[in-house]
């Protein structure tokens, strides 16, 4: 499970949880972000505080793990070389890669992105209300290993990492 985790809340952990009900997962590695490239415009929590706000969020799941394979990359970090990497040290086994709903819908945005759904099954978590599958562009028909990034709708959880952000940045009496 891809994301920046600034901070990681409860919507990402039922997410994750959800996704392995429901792909019939043997574990979700959560790999945050290094240098997220297109939230540049943005400021973020340093790397090393998102990995960790992740492993003591996770703690509690043993089928959940942290990777450091992105905070520990020079630069800005892509989904597909994550990917590549992970294909690399793993081997020959299926990957899956959870991410939400509006970032998928944004990936032909990113580096390489017919690689990227070439690599792995890509699931779109849905917010609660939302829908990938009336959102998705026509150009996701037929490309990756799947032919298209399976919709997932992601428990109900009102909770957003913007809003969160926004309610910490807020003054408080």
């Amino acid at each position: 499970m891809g994301g920046t985790f600034d901070p990681i809340h409860h919507g990402h952990l039922m997410a994750a949880e959800e996704a392995r009900w429901q792909f019939d997962l043997d574990e979700v590695v959560f790999v945050p972000t290094g240098q997220p490239w297109m939230k540049s415009e943005r400021r973020v929590s340093p790397p090393e505080d998102r990995y960790l706000m992740v492993v003591i969020a996770t703690s509690s799941n043993p089928r959940f793990m942290v990777s450091r394979l992105e905070i520990e990359r020079d630069g800005p970090t892509y989904t597909v070389d994550t990917l590549r990497a992970i294909a690399a040290e793993r081997g020959d086994v299926d990957l899956f890669f959870i991410t939400g709903a509006d970032a998928m819908l944004e990936i032909l945005q990113w580096k390489d992105p017919d690689d990227a759904l070439a690599l792995a099954h890509f699931i779109a978590a849905t917010r609660p209300g939302t829908s990938v599958v009336r959102k998705r562009s026509s150009c996701f028909q037929n490309v990756g290993k799947v032919g298209s990034p399976a919709g997932m709708s992601a428990p109900n959880s009102h909770v957003h990492e913007s809003w969160i952000g926004s309610a910490m940045e807020r003054p408080r009496p």
